[in-house]
């Protein structure tokens, strides 16, 4: 396998206010991370059948999925931190590589988890598509690293991380009070599941055409008066 050099291209920071609130949304998306695995670890310590539900006869599935999930969930913050990315990048390469395996890992659980489902085809498809979704991002995140690419690198794997959340947004989207009260858990659960990672990425997408565009727009100083 071809070796390559991980380098960081200096580009220019974006504007304090911006900065702000993707420091601010990237902290609410890390503590509610860190919130549901917690809970999905107390729920499911107790081996008891009560606790685990329709899972209790695929548990050893779900924890396959939890397990590599919780490690990718955990490990993903700190390979956005960009002094630690450039101080040390044997460490981002290495952490980047027990994330994409332990990606795997939760993916295999996912696909046991599916077929085994009792929960219809609308719900299989619904999380085979987010498994794929994640799969997808995480491949293109490292082909662009092995061809040099580092902020496309960078910007597929936020993408990826993206889609870990999803199980995060989904159970957030649980509580929302008067939501199951809207469709048939039949039909709101997999598209709660659609939107979960769908929705995210289609905000993450448009702030980052909107930035783009800001830093293209010409400064009112520039204009011919």
């Amino acid at each position: 396998m071809a070796r390559y050099r991980h380098t960081e291209v200096s580009t220019a920071h974006p504007a304090w206010p911006q900065r702000g609130l993707w420091a601010l949304a990237w902290g609410l998306a890390v503590a509610a991370m860190l919130h549901f695995l917690w809970t999905t670890y107390w729920k499911y310590a107790p081996q008891d059948a009560a606790a685990y539900g329709m899972f209790w006869t695929r548990r050893a599935w779900l924890w396959t999925h939890v397990g590599g999930g919780a490690v990718t969930a955990l490990l993903g913050p700190m390979q956005f931190v960009g002094r630690l990315r450039i101080a040390y990048p044997r460490l981002h390469q290495w952490t980047g590589r027990v994330y994409l395996c332990a990606m795997l890992v939760a993916c295999t659980g996912a696909a046991g988890l599916i077929v085994t489902s009792l929960g219809g085809r609308a719900f299989q498809i619904a999380f085979a598509a987010t498994a794929l979704a994640w799969l997808v991002t995480a491949l293109k995140g490292y082909t662009a690293i092995r061809q040099g690419r580092t902020q496309v690198h960078r910007r597929w794997m936020i993408r990826n991380y993206i889609v870990t959340l999803a199980p995060v947004a989904f159970r957030l989207a649980l509580q929302v009070p008067g939501v199951m009260a809207l469709a048939n858990p039949a039909v709101l659960i997999p598209t709660l599941l659609w939107l979960s990672w769908a929705l995210p990425l289609l905000v993450y997408e448009l702030g980052t055409a909107a930035t783009r565009w800001a830093r293209r727009a010409p400064s009112p100083q520039g204009d011919p008066a």
